[in-house]
């Protein structure tokens, strides 16, 4: 016997032994292997031989032929089968077997086919002879290029066909069916199949159906195999499909082309309605119909098999899950007809050959139109069938064709999922738990293609005749996936994976589109039919993805429009206008569309509207039923559809309105049988009736056929409609109830026979198919959809899982949403997910355990939440809004748990910053806890991931405690882990990467996390948590230096809160004070335009509480000086300059910063380089309080004063500078005019100082200032403001003090006294020559002598000074003799008698009368030869000077 292989054909459909056979048939030459071909034709010739032998022996064995051999010798008494087989043993060696291909194959396997042909053999006898022929036909004896290849295998199949055998025991007729199986397949499987005729693989396949119909009444054994071949010869004739279709192709065209009826044609019948033989394909015997001759003399059936007997067999396969229904074999007289033996069967097959034919499918019309119809039809059936296994086979089937037939398969895919899918996962409708389960299992499946769900929306959800399956299935899955009140299922994670499944798919198509901006909102400007809209070209991806989204918006408003049609149907219509879904004057046509288009109305109302007779509603109604196809459609199955989509009216009336329309129509589009539209009328009325006489419960008294027809007499213009006709509507009707009312209990329709008639008609007119490909077309939209139910469904089940693996397919789902939310834009879903995940951190709750971090290192969910937390804020942040606040959270419960790593408030500065902080003895912010200024005594507790470690290794010496075990180490290394995987510094270090509106969320998170500052001391964990946003607040300003704009106002509203808040010293006000200091220094040298801003921000230091200002004065001091020298040239305003003198000048008198503060200013005002209009006179403030200051040595005094000085060069050169200026230099001059009169007046409040050095030091520095102003452009009234404010007021008030105030306060007075006086004589000489002219000198003059007279008369210690009477006259004198030679003071005659001459010696006189003698000796002897004459006249002004004396 032949080798036979056991195969299960649910898998694995094509095998390996197939795939070769295919190979074989596209080589044309034998492959060189070991086969016998490729041998010796002696060897073939040796194994025929034994072939013979065989069945010779075995005939020997039996008494029939064993008889004629014992009788007689003689050869001509063989019998003629024993004849041939002889015969063939004498020619075998005979043949040239070198040429063995040359010799025609039914030489040597006629003698073998006649034995089992002939009806005289037993079982053994055909066994043997059967084998044989295997065995030939195995080791490819012959194959096609073998001459007369066809004649032998033709005659091989039409023996083994037609094999007749004497059965003598159940075990050898079982064999001998085994070895016909077996040499059928290697007929299909050898490489000399290609020659098969159409009706030759047709024959084969009804007689292999036909033995595993026997089969049912024999051996386990025998059933299998016979399947098993069964599946095999399917599959080996649909693995041609694709070479086919390309190769042979032409042969089904000159079919269609001839007009040939494929079932005359080919000789086959398919079984319609239960007639016909049980599953077998019927083999004409006359050749005149199987060989039918073509036009051009061709034989169709001699032609290579191909398309034709494809179409059959798959027909035939198709037929075969109707057996049960049709023929109802009850399970003794056939056992295949048990409920799912012989559909399973069949789908089993109908599978391989879907997988094998593959998208070639689609090139056969025939075959296409099998699937779209019959298949899928019965598919729809059998997948309700209360079978898992049924169920499972017909998912799969689905899932194949949906790979290699979507496009032509767009409304049947909708069916299946409407009807089936959704009605059956969700374990209503009295779907069992199994049947559950499998369909979820099928829509896993679906979900994991690549586009499934995208062509889903795009193709169905974005279709207004279509319902939203994508929208349903996502929200199956959501709801399937949520665990109430029980612990995860089975389908709880099978809903998981297929939620994740879609969300990847998306994810995967982000991968490979490039970066997308937000989506336009979409808005109808103008009124256009809906249902007219349309797409120009389907393959060019920008106008169909136009065209699905406005449809999508259509279908949207039409359903709000629905839904307020349902609650008022005048305001509903009025809705869907002011969206411009209808005109602003309605029209019948319009509104007819909305009622047949629009899911979701109330079929109560619709029905209403149709059934007024208001002329508006006829007009809708007439509109209505003509969007309906009746072409070519029975009455009943018309009127079923008709009627669905509304719900009939009670009254009389309305409903002879409805019908009359609906009659117009049908007898419009199908007039075949009835006379006119009266006909179609009377007759929708007499189903009516017979529908509700047949289906009430209250009729007791059933309408029987005769009285429906009788009852229907004469209606067809006066003559009967034809009894057939009549009946089949009578049974239709009994059989199916015409629902006039919808029913509220079923949720997903079932697929009735008009419902599937309506949808082949809608699948002829539906909109192409569109193909989705790997780019994110509408995934915005889609996710818009499902991202809400999807977070909060995987969110549910993370939260009930308990196994690793779910966690982890929980994550994955929760990283593809992210990454989704923030390729798309959409904010708000990121946020949510966030808040989500912080939930499941643990951090948030602040009531875990004793050993929090040993918790969290033992909970697994809880640190993968926190590293998803974490990847997202890393990886998304551009796109996370309030997520902030829940992410901060976390940050700062890991902080109060000393968990953080180093430097996550740092803002990136780069090492040669770090060592210039050093140097100026700042430390480098090297962990979380580190204040860039040492904290004025504040504990700090370790922070960091080693510290936090360490502290749980070391033993507290004061406090012993007991060593850690293994499982809490261990715990704590992988929370360790765990916070390093979170790279949550790089949040803040790359900041400046973020989007402005993330970048201001952050900030607005961090101040919001750091709470209001409390005026009375709050506690430590509050304080810790402020600092420590405060830090990280800071860090993100700094890191974001090119953005400052964007947040600084919110840091220094926070940073000034702190300042204005506190009143005693702290961590926080230390951090704010130095933390604004520090992004002065950073941000300055590179936002000019902010400086002012940056600088004004350094007033809140002034605001400090004194408490809090004494504290830290000296690292302020150090932090201003710092800014400063690195700064200077880039403060450039006045109230910049104004903000750090101040600044400044508050550090004279502290002990510590005093020195500081100095030196920034000499560093400021050293050979003038950073001085300026701008701040000069600041400047001059800030020295005049540091040399007024007793804090320090006098040195500094001194050195003030010298600077102040010094700085006079400065004034020169810019008013040299201005000489060009134009129109502007006189408005400049005027402003070095005030500043110098400015810097006197310091000096001058200086030169009062009750320290010797300083006030003689400042005299001197005044008299420079005073004298050596020639490059400066002073007026003349600027030196007499200067005599009268500065010099006489400083002379007032010296004398004053030397009078009045105690020598111990003030020690030798005597000597400035004499400096004082000096200066005045020096000024007034030098400024002689240029006030002499003016009006007003006369006045300065008397001023000078006033001053010099009150010197003259001081008392210092309580008696005139010697030295000051000895120098006034002195200086006097020279001041006269200068005078006199300049020609000023002379004796000249002025009316009024108040000459110069006459009131200087008024004056004189009174407390120096020797000077005119001394200076004027020549006029005084003049004036003595005149005395006689002017005698009165000299007395009388001797009279008027003495008082002022």
């Amino acid at each position: 016997m032949g080798r036979l292989r056991l195969q299960n054909p649910g898998i694995n459909p094509i095998d390996e032994e197939s795939l070769a056979d295919i190979d074989t048939d596209q080589s044309p030459n034998p492959p060189p292997d070991n086969s016998c071909c490729s041998s010796s034709g002696h060897a073939l010739a040796c194994m025929i031989n034994s072939k013979v032998s065989a069945v010779l022996a075995v005939m020997r064995r039996n008494v029939r032929w064993s008889g004629r051999y014992a009788s007689t010798a003689d050869e001509y008494l063989d019998h003629s089968l024993i004849q041939s087989l002889k015969s063939l043993r004498r020619q075998l060696f005979s043949w040239d077997t070198s040429r063995w291909s040359s010799i025609d194959p039914t030489l040597y396997l006629r003698p073998f086919l006649d034995v089992i042909r002939s009806d005289e053999t037993g079982a053994p006898i055909t066994g043997v002879a059967l084998s044989s022929v295997h065995t030939i036909l195995a080791l490819e004896v012959f194959d096609a290029g073998t001459a007369h290849v066809e004649d032998a295998m033709h005659a091989v199949v039409n023996a083994v066909t037609s094999c007749r055998f004497e059965v003598t025991d159940p075990a050898s007729e079982e064999a001998v069916l085994m070895k016909i199986l077996q040499v059928l397949l290697a007929c299909m499987k050898s490489r000399a199949s290609m020659v098969l005729s159409n009706e030759h693989v047709c024959t084969i396949v009804n007689t292999c159906f036909r033995v595993v119909h026997q089969a049912g009444t024999k051996g386990e054994l025998l059933q299998r195999i016979s399947r098993n071949t069964m599946h095999e010869l399917v599959r080996c004739i649909f693995v041609r499909l694709p070479d086919v279709s390309k190769s042979n192709g032409k042969l089904s065209s000159l079919v269609e082309m001839a007009g040939i009826d494929k079932n005359q044609a080919f000789g086959m019948s398919q079984m319609e309605n239960g007639n016909g033989n049980y599953g077998s394909l019927t083999i004409p015997v006359d050749d005149s119909t199987v060989r039918l001759e073509m036009p051009n003399g061709m034989k169709i059936m001699v032609e290579s098999y191909g398309i034709p007997c494809m179409v059959e067999i798959f027909h035939f396969l198709c037929s075969l899950l109707n057996i049960v229904e049709q023929i109802g074999i009850s399970p003794r007289t056939n056992p295949m007809a048990l409920d799912e033996d012989v559909p399973l069967f069949a789908l089993r097959m109908i599978n391989s050959a879907i997988e094998l034919g593959g998208s070639s499918i689609s090139r056969h019309p025939k075959l296409l139109a099998l699937i779209q119809d019959e298949l899928f039809r019965n598919l729809m059936q059998f997948s309700l069938s209360m079978s898992p296994l049924i169920l499972s086979t017909v998912c799969s089937i689905v899932l194949n064709l949906y790979c290699h037939l979507r496009i032509q398969l767009k409304l049947q895919i909708e069916a299946f999922f409407s009807c089936v899918i959704l009605r059956l996962a969700q374990g209503k409708y009295g779907a069992s738990f199994h049947q559950q389960e499998v369909a979820m299992e099928a829509l896993v499946d679906f979900c994991r293609q690549k586009t499934f769900m995208a062509e889903m929306y795009a193709n169905l959800d974005c279709d207004i005749t279509c319902s939203n399956v994508f929208e349903d299935l996502a929200n199956l899955l959501s709801r399937s996936a949520f665990p109430v009140n029980c612990p995860l299922s089975t389908m709880h994670i099978l809903s998981l994976e297929g939620l994740i499944a879609v969300i990847q798919r998306m994810a995967d198509r982000i991968s490979n589109a490039p970066p997308r901006s937000r989506q336009a909102l979409l808005e109808l400007d103008e009124y256009t039919p809906f249902w007219t809209v349309k797409c120009e070209n389907y393959s060019d991806p920008e106008q169909w993805l136009k065209f699905v989204r406005c449809k999508k918006y259509i279908k949207r408003r039409l359903m709000i429009g629905a839904d307020h049609f349902n609650r008022d149907p005048k305001k509903g219509l009025e809705f869907l206008q002011g969206n411009h879904l209808l005109p602003e004057k309605l029209d019948p046509q319009s509104v007819a569309c909305f009622f047949r288009y629009t899911a979701g109305l109330d079929k109560n109302l619709v029905g209403d509207f149709l059934g007024n007779h208001d002329d508006f509603c006829v007009q809708v109604l007439h509109e209505f039923a003509g969007t309906f196809d009746f072409q070519d459609m029975n009455l009943d199955t018309a009127l079923r559809l008709f009627l669905e989509t509304f719900r009939l009216p009670g009254e009389s009336q309305k409903i002879q309105r409805v019908l009359e329309a609906f009659s117009e129509r049908y007898y419009e589009q199908s007039p075949h049988i009835l006379a006119n539209k009266d006909a179609a009328l009377l007759l929708s009325y007499s189903l009516i009736m017979l529908n509700t006489d047949q289906h009430n419960v209250q009729v007791k008294k059933k309408m029987t056929e005769e009285d429906f027809i009788r009852n229907n007499r004469h209606i067809n213009g006066g003559n009967d409609l034809p009894r057939e006709y009549l009946s089949e509507l009578y049974h239709s009707i009994c059989k199916n109830e015409i629902r006039t009312t919808p029913d509220p209990g079923i949720g997903f329709l079932e697929m009735s026979p008009s419902r599937w008639i309506d949808l082949l008609r809608k699948s002829r007119k539906t909109s192409p198919y569109i193909v989705c490909d790997s780019q994110p077309y509408l995934d915005h939209d889609m996710f818009a959809i499902m991202s809400g139910p999807t977070i909060a469904a995987i969110s549910v089940v993370f939260d009930y899982a308990e196994h690793e693996d779910v966690f982890l397919t929980c994550v994955d789902g929760f990283l593809a949403l992210a990454k989704i939310s923030a390729y798309h834009h959409l904010e708000d879903v990121l946020d949510d997910l966030v808040v989500s995940l912080c939930k499941f951190t643990t951090l948030l709750n602040t009531s875990m355990a004793e050993e929090p971090v040993t918790a969290f290192g033992d909970d697994t969910k809880a640190r993968l939440a926190t590293e998803t937390v974490f990847i997202i804020a890393n990886t998304y942040g551009d796109h996370i809004r309030t997520g902030w606040r829940n992410i901060l959270d976390c940050i700062l419960r890991l902080h109060k748990l000393g968990l953080l790593p180093a430097r996550v408030a740092s803002d990136a500065a780069d090492d040669t910053e770090l060592l210039a902080d050093a140097a100026y003895g700042k430390p480098a912010v090297n962990s979380l806890s580190a204040s860039h200024i040492p904290s004025m005594g504040t504990p700090r507790r370790s922070s960091g991931l080693m510290g936090r470690f360490s502290q749980l290794l070391s033993l507290d010496t004061e406090e012993p405690r007991t060593q850690p075990t293994e499982q809490q180490l261990a715990a704590h290394q992988r929370t360790l882990q765990t916070i390093q995987k979170c790279h949550i510094d790089s949040i803040f270090t790359e900041s400046k990467f973020l989007h402005a509106d993330s970048l201001l969320h952050l900030a607005r998170a961090l101040i919001w996390a750091a709470g209001r500052p409390q005026k009375v001391t709050s506690s430590p964990d509050d304080e810790d948590t402020a600092v420590f946003c405060l830090e990280l607040l800071i860090a993100i300003t700094l890191n974001n230096r090119d953005r400052i704009f964007l947040l600084w106002q919110a840091v220094y509203d926070h940073i000034a809160n702190i300042v204005q808040s506190t009143v005693m010293p702290s961590a926080l006000v230390e951090k704010a004070v130095f933390g604004i200091l520090r992004i002065c220094q950073r941000l300055l040298p590179y936002k000019e335009s902010l400086a002012d801003e940056l600088l004004r921000s350094l007033q809140l230091v002034l605001k400090l509480d004194a408490r809090v200002a004494d504290a830290y004065c000296e690292n302020i001091t150090q932090e201003v000086s710092r800014l400063v020298k690195a700064n200077a040239t880039h403060i450039k305003s006045h109230m910049g300059w104004k903000t750090i003198t101040s600044l400044l000048s508050i550090t004279a008198r502290h002990t510590e910063a005093s020195e500081i503060g100095f030196e920034a200013l000499v560093f400021i005002m050293s050979e003038g380089s950073y001085l300026s209009p701008a701040n000069y006179l600041l400047c001059i403030e800030a020295l005049r309080q540091f040399a007024e200051s007793r804090v320090g040595l006098t040195d500094r005094s001194t050195r003030a004063l010298d600077l102040m000085a010094e700085s006079i060069t400065c004034l020169i050169r810019w008013s040299q500078e201005i000489k060009d200026a134009g129109e502007e230099s006189e408005k400049l001059s005027e402003g070095i005019r005030d500043m110098w009169l400015k810097l006197v007046q310091a000096l001058k409040k200086l030169t009062l100082d009750q320290r010797e050095e300083v006030r003689n030091h400042a005299m001197s520095s005044l008299q420079k200032c005073l004298l050596e102003v020639d490059g400066i452009c002073l007026l003349p009234s600027s030196w007499l403001h200067s005599f009268d404010i500065v010099i006489f007021m400083m002379l007032d008030d010296l004398i004053e003090i030397a009078q009045s105030q105690s020598q111990k306060d003030y020690r030798n007075m005597e000597g400035t006294l004499m400096h004082a006086v000096k200066l005045l004589s020096k000024a007034f000489l030098h400024l002689l020559q240029e006030l002499s002219g003016l009006s007003s000198f006369c006045k300065l003059w008397l001023g000078v002598l006033s001053r010099m007279e009150k010197y003259m008369k001081v008392k210092v210690r309580g008696k005139r000074s010697e030295k000051i009477q000895e120098l006034v006259p002195e200086l006097l004198k020279n001041i006269l003799l200068v005078m006199k030679s300049k020609g000023i003071l002379a004796k000249r005659s002025t009316i009024g008698g108040d000459s110069l001459w006459e009131l200087t010696w008024l004056h004189l006189n009174n407390f120096a009368p020797s000077l005119q003698s001394e200076v004027f000796t020549g006029e005084l002897e003049l004036d003595s030869s005149n005395h006689t004459q002017s005698d009165g006249s000299h007395s009388a002004v001797v009279e008027e000077g003495s008082p002022s004396g």
